[in-house]
């Protein structure tokens, strides 16, 4: 819209979505932003609206896209989940199965599912990094395999902010012959005819809205961080300024450089919502589905120091994270972004914005309208 107003559309028993939108908008609290759902495989709601950039003189338009940080991970998830159903991957096999190099300082028996549930250990790199080094896979990889774990790999998790990205797409290049960008979009994004990219062509940058970061003070890694979040936070340096980069957006980085938007963040995890169908296709069983349900590590997180439970590639409900279904799949990107994915309602939310907040997994603003969506749901 060219004033930046709100477009899109809602059913009917979700327009309470709406004026939930609008008032995140009025507010202030967002800036631009866009949420949808669906529903048994039917997008129920469609929302964008605001300004894709800080100045407000470009509105946030239907296909706009922006750098959603870690919601990012559950596309690798996802990518690793669909392999796993086609028997190219088991998540029980140590990683040295697939990448022979990974066995070194100890490691011979880290599993594919300890990557999954960031609980490898490799929650950063020892040797410091720069932010450039995170366009060059090869060396990112190298020094991950030739480390030793932080901690006994399988007994917690620690988040792995931007490491998970390059172990779990290590696995998948060892297996396919392809980077995770290429599997994904071969095998997910193209199939669906989703708008989410993990490697941005240029072609595309007319499209994308400018991240606003964090005020000072309240970045990642701010206030008295543990010397693992330090390392996670500072090694390299977490800058969302690089995201309005073209080397940040054209590189693969599978942990946070995915850009998207809200309409193909939940219509591509409705392949999990909906036992493996999305768009008509089928591309996954449900029982590979329901693999992402299966708990493989819980309580606090050594990095993020709140409590946590990980299946496959996501978290879980929990007392800490109420949800009214425990057979929830979630996860957010620094800032705000954010996917909930209700295999029991057969329903996922997803939410893009360029205001970002303080925090890692979701806030407030998304919080408000997944909630007007439960309600709705619940007629």
């Amino acid at each position: 819209m060219a004033d930046g107003s709100v477009a899109g559309f809602t059913h009917d028993a979700y327009a309470p979505v709406r004026e939930a939108f609008e008032s995140n908008l009025a507010s202030g609290a967002d800036v631009g932003a866009a949420f949808a759902a669906t529903v048994e495989g039917e997008t129920v709601v469609d929302l964008w609206g605001g300004w894709a950039d800080e100045a407000r003189t470009k509105p946030w338009e239907k296909d706009t896209v922006v750098n959603v940080y870690s919601t990012t991970k559950t596309m690798t998830a996802l990518t690793a989940l669909l392999l796993a159903d086609r028997g190219e991957l088991d998540f029980d096999a140590p990683v040295a199965r697939y990448w022979p190099e990974f066995a070194a300082n100890g490691k011979e028996r880290v599993k594919v599912s300890h990557l999954m549930s960031h609980s490898a250990g490799l929650s950063g790199w020892k040797e410091r990094v720069t932010s450039r080094d995170v366009y060059d896979w090869e060396k990112m990889t190298r020094l991950l395999a030739a480390q030793a774990p932080y901690w006994e790999p399988g007994t917690a998790s620690g988040y792995h902010g931007l490491t998970q990205g390059y172990l779990v797409g290590e696995v998948v290049r060892r297996i396919t012959g392809r980077s995770l960008g290429t599997v994904f979009r071969q095998e997910i994004a193209e199939p669906l005819g989703a708008d989410f990219h993990i490697g941005l062509s240029a072609e595309h940058d007319t499209r994308v809205a400018d991240l606003i970061p964090p005020p000072a003070g309240a970045q990642i890694g701010d206030g008295d961080p543990s010397e693992l979040m330090l390392d996670m936070a500072t090694n390299p340096p977490v800058d969302p300024l690089d995201t309005r980069t073209r080397e940040w957006r054209v590189a693969e980085i599978p942990a946070a450089g995915g850009h998207g938007n809200a309409r193909s963040i939940a219509e591509i995890h409705a392949l999990l919502a909906n036992g493996g169908v999305a768009r008509g296709k089928r591309l996954m069983s449900e029982a590979g589905c329901r693999k992402a349900l299966e708990v493989q590590v819980e309580g606090v997180d050594l990095v993020l120091d709140i409590p946590v439970r990980f299946g496959l590639g996501f978290g879980l409900a929990a007392a800490t994270i109420p949800l009214p279904n425990s057979n929830t799949l979630f996860w957010g990107g620094y800032g705000g972004s954010l996917i909930i994915i209700d295999m029991d309602a057969r329903t996922t939310f997803g939410y893009a914005m360029n205001k970002m907040g303080v925090t890692t997994i979701g806030d407030a603003r998304a919080m408000s309208l997944a909630d007007a969506m439960w309600k709705g749901l619940a007629g």
